[in-house]
């Protein structure tokens, strides 16, 4: 398990969308680049490879969690109070509140196991309507810090109430309309549910689903050959050893938060996983 949105990076067709729009924004912050289109290609690419380099980061043109936290984010006033949306991610439901009344009730889709959607207090910090394609109607940025997360719409309807996004919280398009149309920026945002906690993995830790995990997304990269029994024995030992190695870290046998971030991404690349 990891907090980590979607990995902006290089695809055919190019990743698009409100997350692409905010990392744009920032880079003409530190004068990275001059302008913003949503499309993240090869200037684009070559802009946040630079960034990574002048920030002590690997500079591989990937958006992952540390990036997100060197960007930083763009800061707005606090709402108020007249609105608060609260997400409870165990029912999958997003509620929204006027001065405590209860307005609506409307069901989402949240973060899988691998990677959740993030539980604390945050606010509104970005709204952009009609953001299309795996947004849908609306999107509302929220102000974590490590991911592009978002509220927002779908263009697969199927999976809201379901535990299937890369953290963001979907919804249903005409429901995230009515949404988007009551809330101001700066809306207080409280998401609620169980606090998974990630463990370092090694030789001779207990086993556990963690741990079956790892050796999944090691399969499917071609480093793990045994069977998937949440293990970590030598086997499993050896392949991370050598997909550290592959990756450029350090090659130490044991998955901590470095080597977990950048397995998902290389995951989520030779899965194709581009959906937020």
């Amino acid at each position: 398990m990891i907090l980590a949105s979607r990995f902006l990076r290089l695809t055919t067709p190019y990743m698009r969308g409100p997350d692409v729009i905010a990392v744009q924004r920032r880079l003409t912050v530190f004068g990275r680049l001059s302008s913003w289109d949503g499309i993240y290609g090869p200037v684009t690419a070559r802009a946040v490879a630079e960034f990574q380099r002048a920030s002590g980061l690997l500079s591989d043109g990937i958006v992952g969690p540390a990036t997100w936290v060197a960007l930083g984010i763009e800061q707005v006033e606090w709402g108020g109070g007249q609105f608060h949306i609260a997400i409870d991610t165990e029912r999958r439901v997003l509620s929204l509140f006027q001065r405590d009344r209860l307005i609506r009730s409307f069901p989402v889709a949240v973060g899988k196991p691998t990677t959740p959607t993030p539980v604390g207090d945050w606010v509104i910090v970005e709204k952009i309507a009609n953001p299309g394609g795996p947004f849908g109607a609306a999107w509302m940025r929220l102000s974590v810090p490590n991911g592009g997360y978002g509220i927002h719409g779908t263009n697969n309807p199927g999976s809201v109430g379901r535990a299937v996004s890369h953290g963001c919280v979907r919804m249903h398009n005409e429901d995230v309309i009515q949404v988007y149309q009551t809330v101001p920026l700066g809306t207080l945002v409280t998401i609620t549910g169980r606090v998974l906690t990630t463990r370092l993995l090694h030789m001779g830790v207990t086993p556990g689903d963690d741990i079956a995990q790892v050796q999944r997304m090691l399969q499917v990269l071609g480093f793990y050959r045994g069977d998937t029994d949440g293990i970590f024995g030598r086997i499993t030992d050896t392949a991370v050893r050598a997909f550290q190695q592959s990756a450029q870290l350090t090659v130490d046998g044991i998955v901590g938060p470095r080597t977990a971030v950048t397995l998902e991404s290389h995951y989520d690349i030779a899965l194709g996983d581009v959906q937020p």
